[in-house]
């Protein structure tokens, strides 16, 4: 391995290529102006920069003997709450492309199509869904401004970790509902948050089954069926659309439309896993 301080020097060099970047952009290199960046191409150039200085500090992070010196040289240069909000805005910015890449008859860019997101850069081995429970549970148990972590800095810390990436909005706005002090057991933290997703889920899916006139449990069935078995059945799609009575065409029309909402619902909850069948809907 190179010695820790050449490694060090190659961060900094990282980072003043971000930081060159984002000022031809007309922007700070600071985490919240990477949302104004403007088109794909730019996006795709942050996605190439932050990588390697993700990459850089994930190679920092395997010295077991960096003197106080060098960890303090490393902090000045990328402060943990700047890395973290990085990390986030990283993620929010790859899931966008990445949904880009491989749609059929879009018209992507080629630095877009290229890209390797490397997401495994960007995946505590530390921070898993137990230790994310365990500091909820952290933080209901102490008084406001007593616990070590706030809301904020917990809520970014789940932001930062490619393991949420689709469920980090759940988990952020469970954390939401919480108050410091409560007192809650690490059970009741986990129990509380499988309640709030499958309430959250249900009401999702009732507005959509509103919005295209369809019996809600009807629909629960049929989005059911197809995370059982990771399989999307035409047939019974139409199955689903029969109670409607309408013409081929009014049908075809109905079923595409449910199929725009129903899609990326589909997605988030298969988590990560392909479903087959699902991609002729792709938008």
């Amino acid at each position: 391995m190179e010695p820790a301080p050449k490694v060090i020097e190659k961060l900094k060099a990282a980072l003043d290529q971000l930081d060159d970047f984002m000022q031809s952009q007309g922007l700070e290199a600071k985490p919240e102006s990477v949302p104004a960046l403007r088109g794909d191409e730019a996006r795709a150039a942050f996605i190439e920069r932050f990588r390697e200085v993700q990459r850089l500090k994930t190679q920092l992070d395997q010295y077991t003997d960096l003197t106080p010196e060098a960890e303090a040289a490393i902090e000045q240069l990328l402060p943990r709450d700047q890395l973290n909000a990085f990390r986030g805005v990283y993620l929010e910015t790859a899931q966008r492309l990445r949904a880009e890449q491989g749609k059929i008859g879009a018209a992507t860019d080629i630095a877009v199509d290229q890209l390797d997101f490397e997401f495994v850069l960007f995946a505590s081995a530390v921070i898993d869904y137990d230790y994310i429970m365990g500091l909820i549970a952290k933080f209901s148990e102490k008084g406001p401004g007593k616990s070590k972590m706030t809301r904020e800095e917990l809520i970014g810390l789940i932001s930062a970790d490619a393991k949420f990436m689709n469920e980090r909005d759940d988990i952020a706005e469970y954390i939401a509902t919480l108050k410091a002090g409560e007192g809650l057991s690490e059970a009741a933290i986990r129990d509380g948050y499988t309640r709030f997703k499958a309430e959250k889920n249900a009401k999702e899916l009732a507005t959509i089954a509103a919005k295209h006139n369809l019996a809600t449990a009807a629909l629960q069935t049929f989005v059911d069926g197809i995370l059982d078995r990771m399989i999307f059945d035409g047939e019974q799609l139409s199955d689903l659309m029969a109670p409607l009575d309408l013409g081929w065409k009014a049908r075809t029309q109905a079923e595409l439309a449910l199929m725009e909402d129903l899609h990326p619902l589909l997605t988030k909850r298969a988590g990560g896993r392909d479903i087959s069948g699902l991609s002729a809907y792709e938008q």
